[in-house]
């Protein structure tokens, strides 16, 4: 049912929750698990512009490690990239390139007007796939 799962990721805890549930998919059904973290480009003219790229590629190399790293000792197969682009637009075309049959994804579950001046990367992703999509959010304060 799920031969392909891509988990996209950014590095943040909830990302890792989504990670958690696309390993678990992947154990049920026998699934290859594919990491993908995309790095948005920096355009400006800042001479530190590089740094905070190649800071950027290294956190990319470091979330995907981890991947593997938690996916090993399960027996589960992953394939790790690192796209350079916009988020949901490299997301939605490896999805097709690669025949996923799952993606699993974090949202940051923003509302109001950060949602609406930040935008939302599984929203598009949810609304443009042509595959389902598993959207995991962090959990919620417990109060009292």
């Amino acid at each position: 049912m799920y031969d392909d799962v891509l988990v996209p990721v950014d590095g943040s805890e909830v990302a890792e929750r989504a990670v958690d549930h696309a390993l678990d998919i992947a154990a049920t059904y026998g699934s290859t698990v594919h990491g993908l973290f995309v790095v948005e480009p920096v355009y400006a003219l800042d001479p530190g512009t590089d740094e905070v790229v190649e800071a950027m590629r290294s956190e990319a190399r470091r979330a995907l490690a981890d991947i593997a790293a938690r996916a090993e000792p399960r027996g589960i197969r992953v394939v790790t990239t690192v796209r350079e682009g916009t988020p949901h637009r490299e997301i939605l075309a490896y999805a097709r390139e690669h025949g996923i049959d799952l993606v699993v994804m974090s949202t940051h579950g923003r509302t109001g007007v950060r949602r609406a001046a930040l935008g939302s990367v599984a929203e598009r992703v949810v609304r443009l796939s042509d595959a389902p999509v598993l959207t995991v959010r962090r959990p919620r304060e417990r109060t009292g």
